[in-house]
């Protein structure tokens, strides 16, 4: 079938409802990440010093991302294994008339051979197996989707261990939880090689975490980034929860607050996900042409004005849990406000929220609003 993205058309086999099959996979659904990610591109091209920068789609399948990074200026190379899915990245650069290499090899070893400005992965399941080789290749910038969010959220706790080498926890701000499990090891992964990568802009989207991430390949700034990895500590029984930074956990005995046990989730992500300046960068380079533009305008607005704490709470559930009425968010929050604690909202939902207040504080100042 015939997609249009942005400027390109691309031919993508039919998608049985399952998403599986023998066709090589093609997600409508990520045309938001996708519109985001050629915002994204246009931002770092505007503020690189060469004409062209050079682009790797290290899981290219029907070869979406790279033609559209090709049709962004920049010299891309779309690499899979599979030679059914470099035939078609071959078409659809051919039927866009766009000039970039297509490699029909494995991932990772075209990524311990050259190097790239910028490296995408965009895997089916946990990005993991790429990583290393990713942050020994790019130059400038590592973009990652993660769709395996049930192991990332601790839903499937065993599983996300053994993929990130992180204890993640299943509490209500389970896709903050996992963007942060998502983003501690990601930040391990580049510091084994003396690189420090920084989180420039996150979101967590549908059933997907996506991550752009900013190279440096100094060790004095690896050794800042692992000092902003850590650990939560969350209270199931009264929502209490607190962080530390540190590799080694000192959980509390119990629950400050109720006197409860506490669970532990770590190492984690404690620093920010998102850095405004590039945020604000981004926003400028969303056009009409792109499909999901007012989508993506909005996302970038909430996270422009989101405070840069670790955890966030959710309107309705804390509302159901006071057995009253949730408020219009903007009287919630003003009240927040009023009382002299820091609150905005979260990119996770349209009643999710950030505050340094605690949760008795939340219900006091937000009583009667």
């Amino acid at each position: 079938m015939h997609v249009t993205e942005g400027d390109v058309e691309l031919v993508v086999p039919e998608q049985p409802e399952s998403g599986v099959g023998d066709a090589v996979f093609f997600n409508p659904v990520q045309e938001f990440n996708r519109d985001l990610t050629v915002a994204v591109l246009r931002a770092h091209e505007a503020a690189a010093d060469r004409d062209r920068p050079s682009y790797l789609d290290a899981n290219a399948a029907t070869g979406a991302r790279g033609v559209r990074a090709a049709n962004a200026g920049y010299d891309a190379t779309l690499c899979d294994h599979d030679p059914d899915a470099a035939t078609l990245c071959r078409e659809n650069l051919a039927r866009n008339d766009l000039d970039a290499q297509v490699k029909e090899r494995n991932a990772n070893a075209l990524m311990h051979e050259e190097r790239f400005d910028v490296v995408d992965l965009d895997p089916f399941g946990t990005p993991v197996p790429f990583a290393d080789a990713a942050f020994r290749s790019a130059a400038d910038l590592v973009c990652v989707t993660a769709t395996d969010t049930a192991p990332l959220c601790g839903a499937h706790r065993e599983s996300g261990v053994r993929s990130y080498s992180a204890l993640p926890q299943n509490t209500e701000y389970h896709a903050e939880m996992g963007l942060r499990v998502l983003l501690g090891a990601l930040v391990r992964t580049a510091a084994r090689y003396d690189v420090a990568a920084t989180p420039v802009l996150s979101h967590v989207t549908n059933h997907y975490v996506r991550t752009y991430l900013s190279v440096s390949r100094r060790a004095t700034d690896a050794n800042a980034a692992i000092d902003e990895l850590g650990h939560i500590h969350h209270c199931f029984s009264c929502l209490h929860r607190e962080s530390e930074t540190g590799l080694i956990a000192h959980p509390p005995d119990a629950c400050p607050v109720c006197g409860e046990s506490v669970a532990t989730a770590g190492p984690v992500w404690l620093g920010r996900t998102h850095d405004t300046g590039f945020v604000d960068r981004v926003r400028k380079q969303v056009t009409g042409e792109l499909g999901t533009a007012s989508r993506a305008f909005d996302l970038l607005s909430t996270l422009d004005d989101e405070l840069h704490l670790p955890t966030h709470y959710d309107q309705h559930r804390l509302c159901r849990r006071w057995s009253r009425s949730a408020n219009a968010m903007d009287e919630f929050l003003g009240s927040l406000r009023e009382a002299g604690y820091r609150a905005s909202r979260a990119q996770y939902g349209g009643t999710t929220f950030k505050t340094d207040a605690t949760v008795e504080a939340i219900e006091a100042a937000t009583d009667g609003a």
